[in-house]
Order: C-alpha cells, then structure tokens, then sequence
C-alpha cells in the first residue's frame, strides 16, 4: 500500500521531473530480489523518484511494478515503454527534494 494517494497534478509533475532522469535500477533476469527489493530502497531514500528499466519479464512488468512499489510502500507515477517511475517520499522532511503540487 502507497504511502499516499497521487492527485493527477502530482502525478503530472512527477512524470515531468523525471523525464531527464536515467533508470538506476535494472531488472534483469534474476527478476525481484531480496538485494533488488533493498538497492531500490536505497535509491529512494537517496533521491525520492526514480527510474527502473525492466530488461527482462517485459509481458510481466505492470505487474511487477506495482509488486515492487507495495513492497517499499512507494506510488507507482507511471510505466513507459519498459520504464518504471516510482516516487516515494523522504521520511526527514529536511533531506526532502522534490516539493508535490497541491
């Protein structure tokens, strides 16, 4: 379950935040790992939203996707081509970077 509900506004600004961003995380043929589930945790403590490219489970991945966001309790913002934008937001409000629109 997402820590939150994404207004279509925010959800917006978020594609649009992330259209520069490069994917940090792959999913290859190992699929969902325990390490995969923990390095993408990391990346979203680090940086709030972020881009996973699926390389394999193409037919497979909205499913995971949205597998992997309940998992680390992130929103799944959108899925483009075998692209994956999560967003979850920083628990310190003070290392928080990306500000939502109301």
């Amino acid at each position: 379950m997402a820590l939150q509900d994404l207004s279509t506004t925010q959800r917006q600004f978020l594609r649009r935040s992330a259209h520069a961003l490069k994917p940090t995380i792959q999913i290859g043929k190992n699929g969902i790992t325990p390490q995969l589930i923990a390095g993408v945790g990391l990346e979203l403590d680090a940086h709030e939203l972020i881009k996973v490219k699926f390389m394999e489970f193409r037919e497979e991945k909205r499913e995971l996707a949205e597998d992997l966001a309940t998992q680390l309790a992130a929103d799944l913002v959108a899925l483009i081509g075998n692209t994956a934008i999560l967003y979850r937001q920083q628990r310190d409000p003070e290392k928080r970077k990306i500000s939502l629109p109301w």
